[in-house]
């Protein structure tokens, strides 16, 4: 079913207005993938956060004009679909990534983090980026093992002499 105009500028307007406001992207085609696949993906997708909307070449070329990720328009042929993210970079590489180890058909063309192009190569380098959450609790780990091991520390002395005083009461 062919959209109408109307259609086609709502859908411009909506795949530019989350360009906008997103930090990273793939863009990945998915020829050979059935309708369920798809739903899947998209599930996966939107339990991700990630944003995912499959967009004819010249509508996703509209689309990202003016953003980021403009420079991804070289890798838009044949069937794409994009893929963006908000709050965490490496979502939408992630959904992408685990997908297509199950199902070969889906492939990432390219990737686009902070306005700079990747190639489709470092989908699991990106994909390997630390989620927010891990992010904070690497780095509250990371603020209170000083604290930690400065009790250790003062610690210490009483334990040794707790462990003094129990050999030396069972011996």
């Amino acid at each position: 079913m062919a959209l109408k105009l109307e259609d086609k500028k709502l859908l411009v307007k909506e795949v530019n207005a989350v360009a906008v406001e997103s930090i990273s992207a793939v863009a990945a085609e998915y020829r050979g993938l059935s309708v369920a696949d798809m739903s899947e993906l998209r599930v996966e997708a939107r339990n991700s956060g990630v944003y995912l909307r499959v967009v004819k070449n010249t509508l996703a070329r509209l689309a990202i004009k003016g953003t980021d990720f403009e420079c991804i328009e070289e890798s838009l042929k044949g069937p794409i679909m994009l893929a963006f993210t908000k709050d965490d970079p490496g979502a939408a590489a992630r959904v992408v990534k685990k997908f297509s180890k199950e199902h070969e058909e889906l492939k990432a063309v390219s990737l686009v983090l902070d306005g700079k192009l990747l190639p489709a190569t470092d989908i699991s380098k990106l994909a390997e980026l630390p989620t927010q959450d891990q992010a904070r609790a690497m780095l509250l780990g990371i603020l209170t093992s000083p604290a930690t091991q400065l009790l250790r520390l003062l610690n210490e002395p009483a334990s040794m002499l707790s462990r003094t005083m129990s050999a030396r009461g069972n011996g």
